[in-house]
């Protein structure tokens, strides 16, 4: 295997070849598409930190809804901006709370859509904590209750797949437990399994208002040190307790953490390609460093090679569309 005889270059002389040998498929169907969702009506907020994206009123989310619906993306991912906060994030809960009206009218108007809700607390929150606080410290079990009841109030709006964000521990358990009481045996769990403490997620908090207000989440949220066995029992663990796919998040610092994941279970594996590292591409290709259309899609090529099945990405929509134009 020595050059002359062996060319490696043989492999890549015409675009016929390069197309026969590809091996990684990047399609539509990978892709689903977060939003935040906000009250009152005609409301369009944007995101000053996340260029294109913004806070949706409820009617404006319908239409950027079916944006996405027209370009073949089959998820989405809801996240509530409440009207109020408290101490135990109440309004995360409530039957008529900002996500359990956004389900249930983007439902009605897209009943094929696979809708996927975000459950936590630290939107709701007054502290901005994904728990339960006391005395500045997260409680983990009081917690499980709170998120099952959430999770169940989302499947009763019509939610398809709930996505628990919070990493405390047992809250798979709790939620398939509740799901199953409250008849909701085909509501899917996708856990954020391996949930980095990331420096990565500040514009998604401009965007959600869920910055602490004391500390921050290296309690709960895995340390960007840990050892990459650490997630892999996270994953173990969550998938023991009910979870029907994990998630890998942050996305691009983290795709070591991806390939392991996906060698060690069969389950779909998901990852949160997230707000700063959308940044990061949108920064550089608004002063014309990039080629954002390029970069975006070879890194969501690479996150595919990487072991992920879904990627959860603010880039969807202009990846569907660069996809559909031949991407």
């Amino acid at each position: 295997m020595n050059f002359p005889v062996t060319r490696m270059r043989r492999l890549r002389t015409t675009p016929a070849v390069r197309k026969m040998l590809s091996a990684v498929s990047l399609t539509v169907n990978d892709l689903i598409y977060p939003f935040f969702v906000t009250g009152g009506e005609n409301h369009e907020n944007p995101v000053r930190s996340m260029p294109g994206v913004a806070q949706l009123s409820i009617d404006r989310l319908i239409v950027k809804v079916e944006e996405a619906v027209k370009l073949g993306i089959p998820a989405i991912v809801l996240f509530g901006i409440p009207g109020r906060k408290d101490a135990l994030g109440s309004e995360a809960y409530a039957q008529d709370g900002i996500i359990q009206q956004a389900v249930r009218e983007v439902k009605k108007e897209f009943p094929q859509l696979a809708v996927i809700t975000d459950v936590c607390l630290c939107e709701y929150t007054d502290h901005g904590h994904c728990g339960v606080v006391e005395n500045d410290k997260i409680l983990n079990d009081p917690t499980l209750d709170l998120l099952a009841r959430t999770a169940v109030s989302h499947a009763q709006a019509g939610a398809d797949m709930v996505a628990p964000s919070d990493m405390m521990d047992g809250r798979v358990a709790a939620i398939r437990e509740a799901l199953d009481r409250a008849g909701f045996q085909d509501t899917l769990i996708m856990a954020y399994s391996a949930k980095y403490a990331s420096s990565f997620y500040g514009p998604f908090r401009d965007a959600a208002g869920s910055a602490p207000e004391f500390g921050d989440r290296s309690t709960y949220q895995m340390d960007t040190s840990a050892s990459p066995d650490q997630a892999i029992m996270e994953a173990a663990l969550d998938l023991e307790e009910g979870a029907d796919i994990v998630m890998v998040k942050p996305a691009l610092a983290y795709m070591d953490i991806i390939r392991r994941v996906k060698e060690e279970f069969l389950c779909p594996i998901a990852c949160y390609n997230v707000s700063g590292e959308y940044v990061m591409v949108k920064s550089a290709a608004a002063k014309g460093w990039i080629d954002e259309r390029k970069v975006v899609l070879e890194i969501m090529k690479g996150l595919k090679r990487a072991g992920s099945d879904l990627i959860l990405t603010y880039h969807a929509l202009d990846a569907a569309r660069w996809l559909k134009q031949g991407g």
